[in-house]
C-alpha cells in the first residue's frame, strides 16, 4: 500500500493538470446530477414491520379518510379574547386553507367547542325530555289499565247476566278496539322512549369521552385548529408547507397571531446556516496559525470543501431514489468537513516538514503521499467501515444515513491522496513562508546539524505536556480516568425520543406553537396516539357505536391519558380509530409508559370485547423507532469493539496498544454520553447551549456516535501511537519512545482535534434542531477523546508498562499480515541500513 501510494503521489505531482481537471469535472457532474435528480428530504423515521408501519398500512387501505398526516394551528388572540371578528378571521383562514390541493381538511376551533359546550346542555335537555316521555308514558299506561279493567267488569257482568257472546262483541269490541290500538301507541312509546335513552346514554358516554379535551382555551385567549393532509406529513414539500404558513399568518390583519406546529415549519431544505460558518471559519484560523500562510492553511480547507461538495452532492442525488432523512446529508456534511481538512493537514504538514528537512518537493510529496497518506487511508477506513456498519441494525433511515456519510468520507481520502498532492505540484514553494525557509536553509547548510537536531529533540521531548505526563504517569492516568468517569456519571440516566416542538429555538414558530398549546391545553395535545381497533364484522351502527366507547373507556383508564375519544369508524364498521391524548408530551417518559400500556391491553380488550387493537400515529411511531434503536445499541457497540481491536491489532502488532486504544474509547464515549444527558436531558448550562425545555436524548445519536467517535478516535490512536512505534523501532528505549514519538505528533493531532472540534461545533447552533446535539456529542468527544485519551492516558499507560506494550506472542505474530502503514517499504527502496541500526523487531518503520 506505501509504495502504491508513493506512486500515485508522485503520478499526481507530474500530471497535476489531469488530476486536478478530473476533479473538477466530477465536481461540476456531480452538482449537475444533484440539481436534476434530487428528491425532498423527509424526516421519516419509521421502521417496516413494526405495528406502528403496520396499522398505518392498513389505515390507509381501510380508511383513507383517517390515514393523511395531520398538524396543528394554533391561534393566539390579544387580551380580552376573541372577538366576532377575530373569530370569522380564523373560520375564513381554515377555509381557505382547504382550498391548497394537498389539505384533506380543517377543524374550525370555534365551531367544534361549540358542540362540545352544548353536549351538556343537549345532555341535560334530553334528560328532561325523557323524565317528561316517562311520565306521560306513565299516565297513559295508568289510564289504559283502568279502562282495561272497566273493559273486563263490564265484560263479566253482561256474561253472568247470560248475554250470547254475539250481543257482548257488540256492546263491547268499539271499546275493546280503542283499548287495543291505546296499546298498541303505549308499546311505540315505549320502544321510542328506550330509543332515546341509548341516544342519550350514547351522547353521554360521547361527552364524557371528550370532556378533558379543549378547542378553545377556557379564558378564550387560544384556539387550536386541526390539518389534515393528503399525504403524510414528510411528504410536504417546503413550497406546500410555506403556502400553509403564509395562509394561516393571515389573521393577523384581526389582530390574531398563527403559530404553525412543528410538523408544518419545519424546514430541512438548507443544510448550512451562520454557526456553521464560524465553525469553518475557527478551523481556518488554527490552520493559519499552525502553518503559518494564507496558501498553505487554504488548501486543507479547499481539500474538504471538494470532498464535500462531490461527497454530499452524489447524497443528494441518490436522493429522488431512496427515502432519505434531512440528517443524512447533514452528517456527511459534517465528517466531510472535519476530516477532509484532517487528512488533508497530515498529508501537508508532512510535506512541509520533509521540505524544510532538504529533501527535493517531488520526492517529498510522494514520501508525504506514502506515508501520512498511508495512515490516511487506513484511518479514513476505519472511519468508513464504522459507518458503514450502521446498516447492521436492519433500520433503513439509519442505513441511508451511515452509507451517505461512509461514502463523503471515502471522497475526502481519495481527495486527500490525489488532488492534495496536484495542489502540493501546482503551489511548489510557497506551501511555507519565506522566513520559514531562510531559517531551514541555514540550518541545513550547518554541518553535523542532524546529529544535533536529533539531541535536541530527545531533549525537548521530556518537555511540555508529553514530558509531564511521562514524569507522573500514575497522577495523570487517575487524574484522566476519574475526569472521565466522573462526566460519564450522568449517562446512566439516558432517555432516548425523537424531538418534538419542544426542543426547537425558543424564538422560533415551532417552539412558540408548541410553548402556547402545552399552556392553553396540556402537553399532551401536542402528540395525540392514535389507536385503531379492528371490530367484529355484522354489527349494527348502535353496535359499533357501543362498542366504540366501550373500548374508550378501556384506553381512558390506563394512567396518565386524559382523553380517549373515537373519531372516525369505517362503513363497513370493521375498523375503528381513537385519539388518545396523554398527561405529558410525546417525547417525556410517561407517555413512553402510556404507549406501553395501551399495547399490554391489547389481550383483555381482544377477550372482553373481540376487538383487535394496535398503535400508529406520529408519536408511537417515534417510540417505536427510539426502542428499536435502543435495542440495536449494544450489537452495533460489539461490533465497532471488535473491529477496533482487530484493525489496530493489525497495525501495531501489539496486544496492548489495541486493547488500551478501545478502553479509551468506551471511555470517551460514555463521557460524551454523560455530558449530552447533563446538557440536552437535564438543562444544565442550557442557557449555553440554547437548550430551552430539555427532554429525551435524540434516539439515533448514541448508535451514530459510537460509529463516529470510533473512526476519528482511531485516526488520532494511529497518529499518535505509530509515532511512539516508529522510535520504538529506530533504537529508542520503550519509555523514551513515548515520549519522542508523542513530541512529534502532539503539534500536528492537537491541530488536528481543534479543527474537527470547531467543525463540530459549528453545528451546536444549527438551525436544524436535531443536528445539534449530535454536533455537540461529536465536538465534546473527540475534544475528550483527543486530549484526555490519546494525549494524556494513552502515554501514561505506555510509559508505565514500557516493553510490554508492544508485547505479541511469536505465533500471533508470524500469521498477522504486515500492512504497512507507516510506509517501511519505502525505506526499504534505499540503502540498507547499517548493522545495528534497528536493534528492535522488525516493523513499521517511517
Amino acid at each position: 500500500m506505501a509504495l502504491f501510494l508513493y506512486r500515485l503521489g508522485k503520478f499526481s505531482y507530474r500530471r497535476r493538470w489531469l488530476v486536478i481537471s478530473l476533479w473538477l469535472a466530477a465536481l461540476l457532474a456531480v452538482g449537475g446530477a444533484a440539481a436534476a435528480f434530487h428528491g425532498t428530504l423527509s424526516n421519516n423515521f419509521q421502521i417496516p414491520g413494526t405495528e406502528t408501519q403496520r396499522i398505518a398500512d392498513k389505515l390507509k387501505e381501510e380508511l383513507p379518510s383517517a390515514s393523511g398526516g395531520t398538524a396543528t394551528i394554533v391561534f393566539e388572540a390579544p387580551d380580552g379574547g376573541f372577538t366576532a371578528e377575530s373569530r370569522t378571521a380564523v373560520t375564513d383562514v381554515l377555509k381557505k386553507l382547504e382550498t391548497v390541493p394537498v389539505v384533506r381538511g380543517t377543524v374550525d376551533p370555534f365551531a367544534t367547542q361549540a358542540q362540545v359546550d352544548q353536549a351538556g346542555q343537549a345532555i341535560t335537555d334530553g334528560e328532561q325530555q325523557l323524565a317528561a316521555g316517562q311520565a306521560q308514558l306513565d299516565a297513559s299506561r295508568a289510564q289504559l289499565e283502568t279502562g282495561q279493567a272497566q273493559l273486563a267488569a263490564a265484560e263479566q257482568q253482561l256474561s253472568a247476566a247470560g248475554a250470547p257472546a254475539a250481543l257482548i262483541e257488540a256492546q263491547l269490541g268499539q271499546q275493546k278496539a280503542a283499548l287495543a290500538e291505546g296499546q298498541a301507541r303505549l308499546e311505540a312509546g315505549a320502544q321510542e322512549l328506550e330509543t332515546s335513552k341509548a341516544k342519550l346514554e350514547l351522547g353521554k358516554r360521547q361527552a364524557e369521552a371528550s370532556s378533558a379535551i379543549r378547542f378553545v382555551s377556557e379564558d378564550g385567549r387560544a384556539a387550536v385548529a386541526q390539518v389534515q393532509f393528503n399525504t403524510s406529513i414528510n411528504g410536504l414539500s417546503p413550497d406546500v408547507r410555506q403556502q400553509v404558513q403564509d395562509i394561516a399568518h393571515e389573521t393577523s390583519g384581526a389582530g390574531v397571531t398563527a403559530y404553525a406546529s412543528k410538523e408544518i415549519t419545519e424546514d430541512i431544505s438548507e443544510l448550512f446556516g451562520t454557526a456553521e460558518i464560524i465553525g469553518i471559519a475557527v478551523a481556518a484560523l488554527v490552520l493559519i496559525l499552525m502553518l503559518g500562510t494564507l496558501v498553505a492553511a487554504g488548501l486543507p480547507l479547499l481539500m474538504a470543501v471538494v470532498g464535500v461538495g462531490v461527497g454530499v452532492g452524489i447524497t443528494f442525488a441518490l436522493s429522488g431514489l431512496f427515502d432519505m432523512s434531512s440528517i443524512s446529508p447533514m452528517l456527511a456534511l459534517m465528517l466531510g468537513l472535519a476530516v477532509g481538512i484532517d487528512y488533508s493537514l497530515f498529508i501537508v504538514n508532512r510535506h512541509r516538514t520533509q521540505l524544510l528537512a532538504g529533501m527535493h518537493p517531488e520526492e517529498s510529496v510522494a514520501r508525504a503521499t506514502g506515508t501520512s497518506g498511508n495512515a490516511v487511508v487506513f484511518a479514513g477506513l476505519t472511519v468508513i467501515i464504522a459507518l458503514a456498519a450502521l446498516v447492521v441494525p436492519g433500520l433503513p433511515f439509519l442505513t441511508v444515513m451511515g452509507l451517505a456519510a461512509a461514502g463523503t468520507v471515502a471522497v475526502a481520502v481519495l481527495v486527500a491522496i490525489t488532488l492534495t498532492p496536484a495542489m502540493l505540484s501546482l503551489i511548489g514553494r510557497r506551501i511555507i513562508s519565506r522566513r520559514a525557509w531562510a531559517k531551514a536553509d541555514a540550518h541545513n547548510a550547518e554541518p553535523g546539524h542532524e546529529a544535533a537536531d536529533d539531541a535536541k529533540d530527545r531533549e525537548r521531548s521530556t518537555r511540555g505536556w508529553g514530558g509531564l505526563v511521562t514524569r507522573h504517569p500514575v497522577l495523570a492516568l487517575l487524574a484522566g480516568v476519574l475526569l472521565l468517569g466522573t462526566l460519564a456519571l450522568p449517562a446512566t440516566q439516558l432517555q432516548l425520543a425523537l424531538p418534538d416542538g419542544g426542543s426547537e429555538p425558543v424564538d422560533s414558530e415551532a417552539y412558540q406553537a408548541y410553548d402556547l398549546t402545552a399552556r392553553s391545553f396540556g402537553e399532551g395535545v401536542t402528540g395525540p396516539i392514535v389507536a385503531v381497533g379492528e371490530f367484529p364484522a355484522g354489527l349494527d351502527e348502535g353496535q359499533a357505536q357501543t362498542l366504540q366507547y366501550d373500548v374508550a373507556d378501556k384506553l381512558r383508564a390506563v394512567d396518565n391519558v386524559v382523553a380517549a375519544v373515537p373519531v372516525a369508524l369505517s362503513e363497513d364498521r370493521r375498523t375503528a380509530v381513537f385519539q388518545v391524548i396523554p398527561e405529558e408530551g410525546p417525547a417525556s417518559a410517561s407517555t413512553v409508559n402510556v404507549v406501553s400500556e395501551l399495547r399490554g391491553l391489547n389481550d383483555e380488550i381482544q377477550s372482553g370485547h373481540g376487538v383487535a387493537m394496535g398503535l400508529t400515529g406520529q408519536t408511537a411511531g417515534n417510540i417505536d423507532v427510539s426502542t428499536k434503536l435502543g435495542d440495536a445499541l449494544p450489537p452495533y457497540l460489539a461490533i465497532v469493539v471488535g473491529l477496533s481491536l482487530i484493525l489496530l491489532l493489525l497495525v501495531f502488532r501489539s496486544i496492548v496498544v489495541p486493547l488500551l486504544a478501545t478502553g479509551g474509547f468506551l471511555l470517551s464515549l460514555a463521557a460524551a454520553f454523560g455530558a449530552v444527558v447533563a446538557v440536552y436531558q437535564w438543562g444544565w448550562l442550557g442557557g449555553v447551549f440554547d437548550v430551552a425545555n430539555p427532554g429525551a436524548v435524540l434516539s439515533f445519536l448514541p448508535i451514530i456516535l459510537i460509529g463516529v467517535l470510533f473512526g476519528l478516535a482511531m485516526d488520532y490512536q494511529v497518529f499518535i501511537a505509530s509515532g511512539m512505534r516508529e522510535a520504538y523501532m529506530h533504537g529508542s528505549t520503550a519509555k523514551e519512545a513515548v515520549r519522542v514519538g508523542f513530541r512529534h505528533a502532539a503539534a500536528v493531532v492537537t491541530a488536528a482535534a481543534i479543527i474537527m472540534v470547531s467543525v463540530f461545533a459549528g453545528f451546536i447552533f444549527s438551525h436544524l434542531t436535531m443536528v445539534r446535539p449530535l454536533g455537540f456529542a461529536m465536538a465534546f468527544g473527540v475534544l475528550l477523546d483527543a486530549f484526555v485519551v490519546r494525549m494524556t492516558i494513552v502515554p501514561a499507560v505506555m510509559y508505565l508498562l514500557g516493553e510490554k506494550s508492544w508485547w505479541l506472542p511469536r505465533w500471533l505474530d508470524r500469521i498477522l499480515p504486515d500492512v504497512d502503514v507507516e510506509g517501511a517499504k519505502l525505506n526499504r527502496t534505499e540503502a540498507a541500513p547499517a548493522p545495528g541500526e534497528l536493534v528492535h523487531q522488525a516493523g513499521p518503520v517511517n
